[in-house]
């Protein structure tokens, strides 16, 4: 990895944590998307893992005070059964793929309320939650918009939403770093260093988009998620159908 590319790695994880801050997983599409285009997609999944763990652990403890626990231990229940699943399988993942199973994922949150009532503050939609996260998180690498499916459609404050999705998130991702742990021998000490100034930069950015995420309306909140996630899963679709056409 060139200094180049280390320096533009760096400025992409503030700007996508930035994004995160304020939207809670939106961030997390794009950086994959960038780390796919540099890394083995296990590999980028992995590092994407280590980034997110960091940025999303400093937004949940930024939060704290409006973490809904027993929302999170739910859904932890479901995150771990999905994680031991995979474990009893060989599973690789191919970036074509990854790539439209995360362009299609978007399509979910646009489902009319009256097909899917999912709300993650009632305990068997949590559940359900931590499963079908648990496997994406593995499975693709991101599973922002499906648990975004069980809060956007809730009564809850925005605050509450983001931070608890963020307490979700660092153990999904947690788990996910650990089941692609062997990937990461791959990659150099400059990498290494790159990854390592990173994780710090997401805490900064995650800081900045918090500040602006208490000035933005509810409403405001769930319409610019949706229009973002959308647009961000449209240009991973594009990208993996092309892979599998060529």
């Amino acid at each position: 990895m060139s200094a180049f590319v280390a320096v533009g790695m760096v400025v992409a994880v503030f700007l996508t944590a930035l994004l995160s801050g304020i939207f809670g997983m939106a961030g997390g599409l794009i950086l994959l998307w960038i780390l796919f285009f540099l890394l083995p997609v296990g590999t980028a999944i992995a590092v994407h893992g280590v980034i997110q763990l960091v940025a999303n652990g400093s937004r949940a403890w930024f939060s704290r005070s409006w973490i809904d626990w027993r929302i999170v231990g739910t859904v932890s229940i479901g995150l771990l059964t999905a994680a031991t699943l995979f474990l009893l399988v060989s599973y690789t993942p191919e970036l074509a793929i990854v790539s439209i199973v995360i362009g299609l994922l978007p399509i979910l949150v646009w489902v009319p309320n009256s097909w899917f009532a999912l709300d993650a503050s009632k305990r068997h939609h949590a559940l359900a939650c931590g499963l079908i996260a648990g496997g994406l998180s593995i499975g693709v690498g991101v599973s922002g918009p499906t648990i975004d499916i069980f809060f956007i459609r809730t009564m809850m404050d925005r605050r509450v939403i983001i931070a608890t999705k963020s307490a979700i998130q660092v153990i999904s991702h947690g788990l996910k770093v650990a089941f692609y742990a062997s990937t990461t021998f791959v990659l150099s000490g400059s990498e290494w260093l790159a990854i390592a100034i990173a994780a710090p930069i997401a805490i900064l950015g995650t800081k900045a988009g918090n500040g602006i995420l208490q000035r933005l309306t509810d409403a405001n909140f769930r319409a610019w998620t949706r229009w973002i996630v959308t647009a961000i899963g449209f240009f991973y679709f594009v990208r993996g159908v092309h892979l599998l056409a060529s």
